[in-house]
């Protein structure tokens, strides 16, 4: 008898919540906190812009189709990524006696750290680096980049 007692009153529990309407539960409300705003907000640093370099640097390589796009096509799809040009430096697309160069490499300084990329014999690389003592990002020869 005390278990019929027990699952009439659990049946009866049951069916009281089936037939009520579900009030919705209430929703919270979002608070700002610094850890969260600040994973919100993008991330200017050169660490934080590498991926966006690598990938403009993946387009530039496909539009070449294969073959070596120079240092400037690299440069100018930098600039048209947002890069700032006034931070960059490109090594010479040829040698001294005019031979293609093995490898070109590039950079953009971002604040005391640099994004520099290669391509060439080795494929495409790219490294964050800390600038040089010279306020640069690359060491022997570059070109003007003036176009």
């Amino acid at each position: 008898m005390v278990r019929r007692a027990v699952l009439v009153a659990a049946l009866a529990l049951t069916l009281a919540g089936c037939a009520a309407e579900p009030s919705p539960a209430p929703m919270p409300v979002p608070t700002a906190s610094p850890s969260a705003s600040a994973s919100a907000a993008p991330d200017d640093s050169a660490a934080g812009q590498k991926q966006r370099f690598d990938e403009v640097n993946a387009v530039t390589l496909a539009a070449a189709g294969g073959a070596n796009p120079g240092g400037r096509a690299f440069i100018d799809g930098l600039v048209a990524a947002g890069f700032d040009k006034a931070a960059m430096q490109v090594t010479p697309d040829t040698t001294a006696i005019s031979l293609d160069a093995d490898n070109v490499q590039f950079s953009v300084l971002i604040g005391e750290d640099c994004l520099v990329g290669q391509y060439g014999n080795v494929g495409y690389q790219s490294a964050v680096l800390p600038v040089l003592s010279t306020g640069s990002c690359l060491v022997g020869n570059t070109r003007p980049i003036n176009w």
